[in-house]
């Protein structure tokens, strides 16, 4: 798979992203508030409820894959959440582990009953991942990012992405360094078709600026992603919501196909009552 995975993937679901799984009132009716696949939604975790997602991708030409497993945790309440992300790889020859995030989110505007929620973002980049064998940078980064989630009408959800990772010093696999900067953009809709069922529309873009030197370099990406996911509820309290979508590269991206398959676990801790 193209390295776009493990940067861009990353970059948009880190929360990751991937963001959350409140329930808010305006959707009490609709159980599915959960994750989008490469966005992020500006829903922290409720008071007392942990979540766990897995994300697949897998380019649908070769055998390259990407996987990133994040964890999201409420801290004293709603306003502010940690999570960390865990990304893995393999470009075609072999796997491993990428760059780990850890990630801190404040539930800036937004409680039961609004129509806006605002959950901005700030990350730390840890250099987990052997930038020898491409799989990081070699070096501590930071990314800040805006979610924006609003309810547009009855059944009808969008979010709204922005955000800038830094980079200082990025090492690439024959070793060379320079300063790297990812932009990245995205807008989603989520058509909430059934009480348990929701199809969705993602559309990401990242670009990254580089320079080595006195050598400049610009990359991007873009993508539309249709899927859909729906949701099984369980009477301990263990809402299981799988997924699947199909990213379509687009312009930079032409002909970058894959496939997503998505499984959030969500449950309250035991000690919570």
């Amino acid at each position: 798979m193209h390295r776009w995975i493990a940067a861009a993937a990353v970059v948009v679901i880190a929360s990751e992203a991937s963001a959350q799984a409140a329930k808010p009132a305006a959707t009490a009716k609709l159980p599915i508030a959960d994750n989008s696949f490469l966005m992020e939604e500006a829903y922290n975790q409720e008071a007392g409820v942990i979540q766990h997602i897995s994300l697949f991708q897998k380019a649908r030409d070769g055998d390259a894959w990407f996987y990133a497993f994040t964890q999201e945790w409420p801290v004293r309440g709603q306003r502010n959440q940690f999570s960390y992300t865990i990304p893995f790889s393999n470009p075609g020859s072999s796997a491993g582990l990428g760059d780990v995030m850890l990630n801190w989110r404040v539930q800036a505007v937004g409680s039961e009953g609004s129509a806006t929620w605002i959950s901005p973002r700030v990350s730390l980049v840890l250099p987990t991942g052997d930038h020898a064998k491409g799989f990081g940078s070699g070096v501590v980064g930071i990314q800040g990012a805006l979610p924006v989630s609003h309810r547009v009408a009855a059944g009808l959800v969008s979010h709204s992405n922005a955000g800038v990772m830094l980079l200082p010093s990025a090492k690439d696999a024959t070793g060379k360094s320079g300063s790297a900067t990812t932009f990245s953009l995205g807008q989603s809709f989520i058509w909430e078709a059934r009480s348990r069922t929701n199809f969705m529309l993602e559309a990401v873009w990242a670009g990254t600026s580089r320079t080595v030197g006195s050598t400049d370099s610009w990359n991007a990406s873009f993508y539309l992603s249709p899927g859909v996911r729906w949701g099984y509820d369980f009477a301990s309290g263990l809402q299981v919501v799988p997924g699947i979508a199909f990213p379509i590269g687009v312009g930079p991206s032409k002909d970058d196909n894959q496939i997503l398959l998505y499984l959030s676990l969500e449950h309250p801790r035991k000690s919570a009552k």
